[in-house]
Formats: C-alpha cells, structure tokens, sequence
C-alpha cells in the first residue's frame, strides 16, 4: 500500500425494485485516515470490510467527513462511532448538523421525497417504510461544523465547498493533492461521465446549478460522484456541459 493515497469505494446496494452501488471514498496518509460518508443503516460492516481489503486498518480512521444529511450518506455513521476502537471526529456543513444529529426531522425522509424511489412498491409498503424510518430515523453525533473555504489538514488538505441545492448543507471536497473533487451528490454520473444534479432528489435545481458552477475555480482532473462513481478526461467541460441547459 502507499503511504498515502485514495480509493472510491464501490459498494453495492439494495433499492426497491432492483439495485444501485454508492461509492464513499477513503484517503490516507502516513498519519491518518479519512472516511468521507457512511452509506445507509446497517451497511458498517461492509465499509469496514471495504477500508481493510484497501489495506487501511479501520483504526486508522480518525476522521468521517459526512457531504450531507441524506439517509445513504448518514446511514452508517452511528454504528462506525460505536465500532470504533478510538473516538472518531466527525465533520458536516454546519446548516445539516441538526438534521444529522437528530435535532430536525431528515428533509426527504417523507414520502413525498421518496416517491421516485419507492415507485415500484405497492402503496402500503411504500407507507410501512416510510413509517419506520421515520420513527428510526439514522443519527449521530458531529463535532465539528464546516464552513465554505474551509481547509482541512489532513491528507494533503482537504479544501470544503459549499455546494447547496440538493440539501441546505450539502458540500463538496477538493482533494488538493490528488486535484480530485468528491462530489457527493452534487452531480450524478453515467458511464463516467457527470450528468449533473439529480432533478428527482434536489429540491432546489437552479441552487444546485449555481453550486456546481463554483466548482469550476478549481483545477480538477478527476471527480467521483456517490452515485456513478469516477470521472476523468475534461471535468470542467463536463461540468459545463451538465448544467446547460437544465
């Protein structure tokens, strides 16, 4: 293993109706490792599984990053705390801490925020999983919040942009050493190649639109979207591409 470095996870995913794969992504160092998001409930054992088959002891994970409050970022995030053999730091934009933290009700954990994803189930199962992640609702702590133009130290810097639109604190990273944009779900890709924000999961499209754009002032030569995986070639021309016209 290099003694520093990242790797997407590819982790695959069960919806109703059919399957999906979520990509987290790990970073190292000589020092530490960085975990940024923690899928959905119940699916621990299966990131650590992923950190160690990288060559990453899970204990060397200090610090999870969360990109924002959605239920397949935050799912895991209660049971990797308590898995943990040291404390873990967690971090996420200030303006979805409460919602992480259980002070406020997830945004889209309702079903009218879920329709597009449940279209398959018949409507009493669709109302019986709405109810019960409702009243089981992920959670966690986060002991730090974060700011746009945030610089974290770790792993050659980790540089925080705020990319709201698909929820009030949602963020993007800039891996300054890698010149590679994590993008959570800022954007979707297809075939390694960003299509964009997800119009059926982002209340608010032209935020977004504006989000992604600022993403542009940075020198990229990859991304990786939580949901599409990685993208290479011309990133600021597929970004450019993806927003216009929306």
């Amino acid at each position: 293993m290099r003694s520093n470095g990242y790797k997407m996870l590819s982790l695959p995913l069960d919806v109703p109706g059919g399957s999906d794969e979520i990509h987290p992504v790990l970073l190292w160092d000589e020092k530490t490792a960085v975990l940024i998001d923690t899928g959905t409930p119940g699916m621990s054992k299966q990131i650590i599984s992923a950190i160690e088959e990288s060559g990453v002891p899970f204990s060397r994970v200090k610090f999870i990053i969360l990109t924002h409050q959605d239920i397949d970022h935050i799912g895991s995030l209660d049971e990797m705390i308590r898995q943990a053999r040291a404390d873990l730091e967690v971090f996420a934009h200030e303006l979805d801490k409460p919602y992480i933290e259980g002070k406020l009700p997830l945004l889209k954990l309702n079903l009218e925020s879920m329709a597009w994803q449940l279209a398959g189930l018949p409507e009493e199962e669709q109302l019986s999983l709405v109810s019960h992640l409702q009243d089981n609702p992920p959670r966690g702590r986060v002991d730090h919040a974060l700011k746009d133009g945030q610089e974290l130290p770790f792993c050659g810097g980790i540089q925080v942009i705020h990319t709201p639109g698909h929820t009030p604190g949602h963020i993007s990273l800039y891996l300054k050493r890698y010149k590679t944009l994590i993008m959570g779900d800022s954007s979707y890709s297809i075939n390694g190649v960003i299509q964009g924000p997800h119009s059926h999961s982002t209340p608010d499209m032209q935020t977004a639109v504006r989000s992604l754009e600022k993403c542009l002032e940075y020198e990229l030569e990859a991304a990786i979207c939580y949901h599409g995986g990685l993208c290479t070639g011309d990133i600021h021309n597929q970004i450019r591409q993806s927003v216009q016209p929306i």
